[in-house]
């Protein structure tokens, strides 16, 4: 079975830079946008941990501090929102380390994630939302009869229906429709 292609998303290079620059940076977006496979090519030499998975979630929200004493120095924690607890310990041990890009946070449920943001990292971090994919993202991966309008309008933008060229869009959209919304 081939590999499916990633699609160069256009915030990647920005996002570097601001690895650089901030000890936290937060990808938000709708699931399925790409943030987790946009967070491992940021962060090819990051650790990563997904807090769905409910032994992570667990310990981050039984011990907040000892599950960032374990994880530290170039983490990505994806879902974040489901251990609020780390919020106020994320702003204490970024702050007492100075180090510049040790976390990468993502998360899909926006408002949660962005007022813990605000309540506790401030100042410490650099917020970005992440959308579906762009016309000029696809572009390169579409062939003349797919940049019309009537395949894109039905088609739409999220890279899974471009990854996998074969999924019904309709059966995603209701899907989609139906666990999310």
């Amino acid at each position: 079975m081939s590999k499916s292609p990633i699609v160069h998303r256009s915030m990647a290079a920005v996002l570097a830079t601001i690895l650089k620059q901030y000890p936290i940076v937060s990808i938000t977006g709708p699931r399925q946008s790409g943030k987790t496979t946009l967070c491992h090519l940021l962060g090819s030499e990051y650790r990563y941990v997904n807090l769905e998975i409910q032994e992570n979630r667990e310990f981050a929200r039984k011990d907040p501090g000892q599950f960032l004493e374990k994880y530290q120095n170039r983490v990505i924690l994806d879902e974040v929102q489901a251990a609020p607890e780390l919020f106020p310990y994320l702003q204490y041990l970024t702050d007492k380390r100075q180090r510049k890009g040790e976390y990468i946070l993502s998360g899909s449920q926006n408002f949660l994630l962005l007022e813990k943001i605000s309540q506790s990292l401030a100042g410490r971090v650099a917020v970005f939302s992440l959308l579906p994919l762009s016309l000029k993202e696809l572009s390169p991966y579409l062939t003349a009869s797919q940049k019309r309008w009537e395949y894109l309008c039905f088609r739409g933008f999220y890279p899974r229906l471009f990854t996998h060229r074969k999924m019904d869009a309709g059966i995603f959209y209701k899907s989609y429709f139906q666990t999310y919304v």
